[in-house]
């Protein structure tokens, strides 16, 4: 009984996201060293990463960590709390991803055109995708059906197999554990997201949280190869705010991890190491991470919008997918606007991507191979968009105009006004994918693009086309 009623109702509140934040005002203190920043702008030409959310709640097609969260918006199959969170926290008994083929998932990311991976090394519900010696609520268990086999430490596994295509690697640490008896602790009711006591009136409680939390983050930065990104979620850790008070039954708490001292560690064993502690505003937020949302133009700062393929992060029986015309629409958006796009793909209990995540990835490579210079590798430039056109500039100063199609719409217009742009004398214009340059002129509107019909009729790609405008000189 509880199988079958428990994931609709946790699929439902899984569309909830936390409070997404008008991020485009926030002033950022900037990172000063020189190594984060080499890696930042490493990380900017990648334009295009892939996020995976995957752990015990995948056997159940559940929304990740939120059903046992006791905060009023959220329902579940059962009335009882306390059998539900004993059921849940039993998911791992019969987690056995057999099918995990992280190579596969690597090659689908990289054709089409990922350059990056954020893994969900540990979310919310404190489940541990990685081999740490502080818990035993671990994917590794040797007492869960796949602690034994020899790919069970599957962070690792992910990990190198991404890093062997050059992909830069990140992992995803949720702060708040809420499996820890440390954060949770038995002894008080947990009426919402929080620790469920005030760490300044049991100091030696949250020291030992705290000294919990630096063990596994020294457990990844150390144990895992090179990593390029710790994307900390869970913002509502953090030191005490007076202003942040959403969600906190009893007031605000001060829950401070000291961001200084744990991003020290972090790049003791990881120089140069992206630190992103999520929505926390200050030199640890070193970019942006606007949640299913994309701001209307550049933001100040690195930044990332981050969305999932389907309607939830975590997988589920019978998602909608997006169509690949409206994950290249968001991809153009957001690059045009100098971001970076972080697609989520939700992993199945037995280990493997959706059918429709794997066409969806194989129709962006199919548009990839076609059209990757106008997303990797460039910046922003302003208006960002012209009508249908967004726009982008490579390094050596190319203007990239991606025409996204409307639905139905099966080829761009015969002419292509951009308004403002003056083109020098010998200056060339192509579309990307097509041998013969297409003609142009220069109008009092700005330059006037012509794409002849036997281009429109024999188009190298779908949904979105490229005309790139290559000023002389």
């Amino acid at each position: 009984m509880i199988k079958k009623t428990v994931w609709l109702v946790a699929f439902i509140s899984c569309l909830w996201t936390a409070p997404v934040w008008a991020q485009e005002e926030v002033v950022v203190e900037r990172e000063t060293d020189p190594l984060v920043l080499e890696k930042l702008e490493q990380w900017q030409d990648a334009r295009f990463g892939l996020l995976m959310h995957w752990g015990a709640y995948s056997v159940e097609g559940l929304c990740e960590s939120w059903p046992i969260c006791a905060e009023p918006w959220i329902t579940r199959g059962m009335d009882n709390y306390a059998e539900y969170k004993q059921w849940y926290e039993s998911l791992p008994e019969r987690f056995n991803p057999v099918d995990f083929d992280p190579e596969k998932w690597a090659a689908l990311a990289e054709s089409a055109g990922m350059r990056y991976v954020v893994f969900t090394t540990k979310h919310h519900d404190g489940f541990c995708m990685f081999d740490t010696e502080l818990t035993d609520y671990k994917i590794t268990n040797p007492d869960y059906p796949f602690g034994n086999d020899p790919r069970s430490n599957v962070t690792a596994e992910i990990f190198n197999a991404f890093r062997a295509r050059d992909f830069m690697v990140g992992a995803y640490f949720s702060k708040p554990d809420w499996h820890s008896k440390a954060y949770w602790s038995d002894y008080w009711p947990t009426a919402d997201r929080n620790c469920n006591y005030f760490p300044t009136h049991h100091p030696e409680l949250w020291q030992e949280f705290k000294e919990f939390t630096y063990g596994q983050i020294q457990e990844l930065m150390s144990g895992y190869g090179p990593i390029d990104i710790l994307w900390l979620d869970g913002s509502w850790v953090r030191p005490q705010d007076e202003q942040f008070n959403e969600y906190k039954a009893f007031g605000p708490k001060n829950q401070d991890l000291d961001m200084d001292s744990l991003a020290a560690l972090a790049r003791s064993w990881q120089p140069g190491l992206i630190v992103v502690d999520r929505w926390v505003e200050g030199r640890h937020e070193n970019y942006l991470t606007p949640e299913q949302k994309i701001p209307a133009e550049t933001l100040d700062g690195p930044w990332e919008t981050c969305m999932p393929m389907a309607g939830a992060w975590s997988y589920y029986p019978n998602d909608t997918y997006k169509p690949t015309r409206e994950l290249l629409r968001q991809l153009t958006d957001v690059v045009s606007r100098g971001g970076n796009y972080l697609l989520n793909v939700g992993v199945d209990g037995q280990g493997k991507f959706p059918d429709d995540a794997v066409s969806r990835l194989e129709e962006l490579a199919e548009w990839m191979e076609v059209n990757e210079s106008a997303i990797h590798g460039t910046r922003a430039m302003a208006p960002y968009a012209i009508g249908k056109c967004r726009l982008t500039k490579g390094k050596e100063g190319a203007i990239n105009a991606i025409y996204v199609s409307d639905e139905g719409e099966e080829s761009p217009p015969s002419k292509l006004t951009f308004d403002n742009i003056v083109l020098a004398e010998g200056s060339e214009v192509v579309m990307l994918g097509v041998e013969k340059p297409l003609k142009w002129k220069n109008t009092d509107e700005g330059v006037q693009v012509s794409i002849p019909r036997s281009v429109r009729r024999n188009l190298p790609c779908k949904y979105a086309w490229v005309v790139q405008l290559n000023a002389a000189g």
